[in-house]
């Protein structure tokens, strides 16, 4: 089973700090450097080191060769992507001494990317072929119906939120994967209790395989006949940018390779723990063989 992930492709400029900057004030940064990135990306790399055969399509500029570089490197397909006539997308992103982030993303050639594109690139894809997606391109929605058309499988990380998200044929998504805030907002419920979020989410999409993400507070997989749990491996966070993608391709590239949800699960959790432990996004994406060797030694 092949995995096409259309999605972006950014170089994350990186400032650590003490604290994160404030309205009306200006500080100066601890260390700045810059990382290859993009949830497109992050998640490509993941799904590749999770030894999943990917091929990501999307736009870079002329500045982007950095980009492809690390793709290539990691195992992933990259005919597919589209040299623009525009800056790459990138983001800047504040690090502060605890490990938590914030981020500003500038779209680039991820907004370049066409109708007619994704066409050429779908169809060079098959039913049961999984599409991957998240939300900083151009044309979200359209790959969603136009997948579904050619009988692939869905999956999503909707992320960014935005207001034209929800306007999206969500119904179509075969698997979505959110975190806490994205959950809670898809589900449209005054209610910070997990069971709340999730109850709201299977009344939304009933038709769905739902991966909720709790940062500290572990995973959870369910639709509307199981719920399947999962704690977090305990380590100390340096850099918590790129997690998220990291549990999300290391999750997908489990059950392209055939692992049953609980260790698809329990992998994309390892592969995540060591993840924040190191600096940077896409290179921080641990192997395959050292995800297996971090869940030996934490028996």
């Amino acid at each position: 089973m092949r995995v096409l992930n259309i999605g972006s492709l950014n170089i994350d400029k990186t400032y650590s700090v003490k604290e994160f900057v404030q309205p009306k004030e200006t500080i100066k940064a601890l260390r700045y450097e810059e990382f290859c990135g993009g949830k497109g990306l992050n998640q490509s790399v993941a799904l590749a080191k999770a030894g999943a055969e990917v091929y990501h399509a999307g736009a870079v500029g002329k500045d982007g060769t950095i980009l492809t570089d690390i793709l290539k490197t990691a195992g992933v397909h990259t005919d597919y992507i589209q040299e623009m006539d525009v800056v790459s997308g990138h983001a800047v992103i504040q690090v502060d001494e605890n490990g938590q982030n914030n981020i500003i993303i500038c779209g680039g050639a991820n907004d370049s990317v066409s109708k007619a594109y994704i066409v050429s690139v779908l169809d060079r894809f098959l039913a049961g072929d999984i599409v991957l997606l998240q939300n900083e391109i151009s044309n979200v929605d359209f790959v969603i119906t136009e997948a579904k058309k050619r009988g692939m499988t869905v999956a999503l990380n909707p992320s960014p939120m935005s207001a034209e998200l929800k306007s999206y044929h969500l119904n179509q998504v075969d698997y979505l994967i959110v975190n806490e805030v994205e959950g809670k907002e898809l589900a449209e419920v005054n209610s910070e209790k997990i069971s709340d979020i999730m109850e709201g989410l299977k009344i939304k999409f009933p038709d769905a395989f739902i991966v909720l993400t709790l940062g500290e507070k572990g995973s959870y997989f369910f639709n509307q006949s199981e719920t399947i749990y999962q704690d977090i491996f305990k380590v100390k966070a340096v850099d918590t940018t790129g997690a998220g993608d990291t549990f999300c391709g290391y999750f997908l590239g489990g059950l392209a390779e055939g692992l049953t949800v609980q260790e698809s699960l329990k992998n994309a959790s390892a592969a995540s723990a060591i993840a924040v432990s190191r600096r940077g996004a896409a290179q921080s994406i641990p192997t395959k063989q050292e995800v297996q060797n971090f869940q030996k030694n934490k028996k």
